[in-house]
């Protein structure tokens, strides 16, 4: 038998085309592999556009689009058709996200309930590789001051200490704190070690009169609230 002929977009449908598409339907309606392709513009030999973008997305097939936070400048060149033109203008749309969807928020957007953090920092943190631990800082309205990244690696009260997450808080002047950290595994769960850090930091905020009104985990896509869960 053989080798099935790859179709390329000018073959496609013109309605299904990924431009076309955006178009006619929104950007919405267009799959993950379609975003890209209207990045990659074209494929290779072997591939259509479309192709190449699902096999960038799928190189590592654990992660799936997860895959392309974390994408290098390397990793992308070692594909075949992937030049150092479309590995920055891929690199450079991924980045341009993140700090679109930072910046939507602005600085003194106010906290109502768990999901307002979760609507904030869920697509800058739902896709590291690493447990970061961030303080979010708010002022007497509930609206956030800042937001101060206390460590990097595995939870754990050494490298949790109160003094490090209160000091960021006077100097601040805030009034009250969000503990917020997120789970590489994407589940949301809190452990035994996430449940003795927040109680620290409670009793330490009762001392210096700093309240911590919650610690939101993030996870791929769902978030865990102490509050809410009734667990402070």
């Amino acid at each position: 038998m053989g080798q099935e002929r790859k179709v390329s977009i000018k073959e496609m449908a013109v309605d299904e085309r990924p431009r076309e598409k955006i178009l006619s339907k929104g950007v919405k309606y267009l799959s993950n592999s379609e975003l890209l392709a209207i990045l990659l513009r074209s494929g290779n030999k072997d591939m259509s556009a479309i192709d190449l973008a699902n096999y960038i997305i799928n190189m590592d097939k654990s992660e799936g689009i997860r895959n392309l936070c974390n994408i290098t400048i390397e990793e992308l060149r070692k594909v075949k058709g992937i030049g150092v033109a479309k590995a920055c203008q891929i690199l450079a749309a991924l980045e341009l996200g993140k700090r679109v969807a930072k910046a939507s928020f602005g600085q003194r957007v106010k906290i109502t309930s768990p999901d307002d953090i979760a609507s904030v920092y869920m697509e800058e943190l739902r896709y590291l590789k690493k447990e970061v631990f961030k303080i979010v800082l708010l002022n007497t309205k509930n609206e956030i001051i800042s937001n101060i990244e206390i460590s990097v690696g595995s939870l754990n009260s050494s490298i949790v200490h109160p003094r490090e997450v209160f000091v960021e808080a006077i100097k601040r002047s805030a009034n009250k704190i969000i503990l917020m950290h997120n789970h590489p595994s994407g589940h949301v769960e809190p452990s035994r070690e996430d449940k003795s850090i927040t109680k620290r930091l409670i009793d330490g905020g009762k001392i210096i009169g700093i309240d911590i009104i919650d610690h939101i985990i993030i996870g791929d896509g769902i978030y865990f609230s102490f509050k809410a869960k009734g667990l402070i």
